[in-house]
């Protein structure tokens, strides 16, 4: 079984994320270390990021990532967009290495109307900024979207194409469930499209790059670039492609988080924790057989 979790609060204070884990049967999770829809990340105090570690060795929860800012775009071909996000990527993986997390997962953003190839560029030249801006081993995570546009990351071959233009060891990738159905990366998840998707990976960045998953269903349909998450099993992936999930060696070795609306609304719960707990339960089950 993996670690599974959950995108979860961090009101009141970023230690509160624990509890907020716990109280919903998390046991890894994601967070946003900085307001998202502000440009300006804080720097923490001392007592803050000691608390902080406090509560995560007393909770036993991890792994933990941090969620970059939607604002960032670093393949704008505006200077003042692109460089006002790197300023903001930057802030949050200071705090994020500060705390030692495993690591930024941020959005690829789009060139917005400019040349592709030209975009990926400036994309990774901002990469390689934030990356010597912030010391120590703590990756940037690339998370895939659904798509559409000029958004980047259309592609496996894509995601390869950046990585060997940053070369850092501490680019890592986040797969989400929701974008890549809504990007048409993957409609059935069965044993055969999600063996022959692994081989591409592979082959375009090494799959040992992907350092975690984003586990959402899709409230539209493959191949949309719609990006419009669900709960677990109400969308259109449904039980039956996250089962196939949980029985590859390939994704359930990986945490699983959660960044569904909830059954209730408020975000990822406890129901959405159960039913993926379950999926593997009935897994082992089946393989004790």
């Amino acid at each position: 079984m993996p670690i599974i979790g959950a995108h979860v609060s961090t009101a009141g204070g970023l230690h509160n994320c624990f509890a907020n884990a716990q109280k919903i049967g998390a046991e890894c999770l994601q967070i946003f270390v900085a307001n998202p829809q502000q440009f300006k990340a804080r720097d923490l105090t001392a007592a803050e990021v000691d608390l902080f570690k406090s509560e995560w060795k007393k909770s036993k929860l991890g792994p933990v990532f941090a969620h970059a800012s939607y604002l960032v775009n670093l393949a704008s071909p505006d200077n003042k967009v692109r460089f006002g996000g790197l300023n903001n990527l930057i802030g949050h993986f200071k705090i994020a290495a500060a705390l030692k997390l495993q690591g930024l997962i941020f959005h690829l953003g789009a060139a917005k109307g400019g040349n592709r190839a030209e975009a990926i560029v400036r994309m990774a030249e901002m990469m390689k900024k934030a990356l010597a801006a912030v010391s120590g081993s703590a990756p940037l995570i690339l998370e895939n979207t659904a798509g559409g546009g000029t958004k980047l990351g259309a592609s496996p071959e894509e995601f390869g194409e950046i990585c060997r233009k940053v070369k850092s060891n501490r680019v890592k990738i986040c797969l989400d469930t929701a974008h890549m159905f809504e990007a048409g990366w993957l409609c059935r998840f069965d044993k055969k499209e999600l063996d022959e998707f692994v081989r591409r990976c592979d082959s375009a960045f090494g799959w040992a790059k992907v350092a975690a998953l984003h586990i959402n269903d899709s409230a539209t349909a493959c191949g949309s670039h719609h990006d419009r998450h669900e709960n677990i099993g109400e969308g259109k992936i449904g039980l039956a492609g996250f089962q196939q999930l949980a029985v590859h060696p390939k994704f359930n070795k990986l945490p699983w988080i959660l960044e569904v609306p909830g059954f209730s609304g408020e975000g990822p719960d406890k129901k959405n924790v159960r039913i993926l707990k379950e999926l593997f339960n009935k897994q082992s089950k089946q393989s004790k057989q």
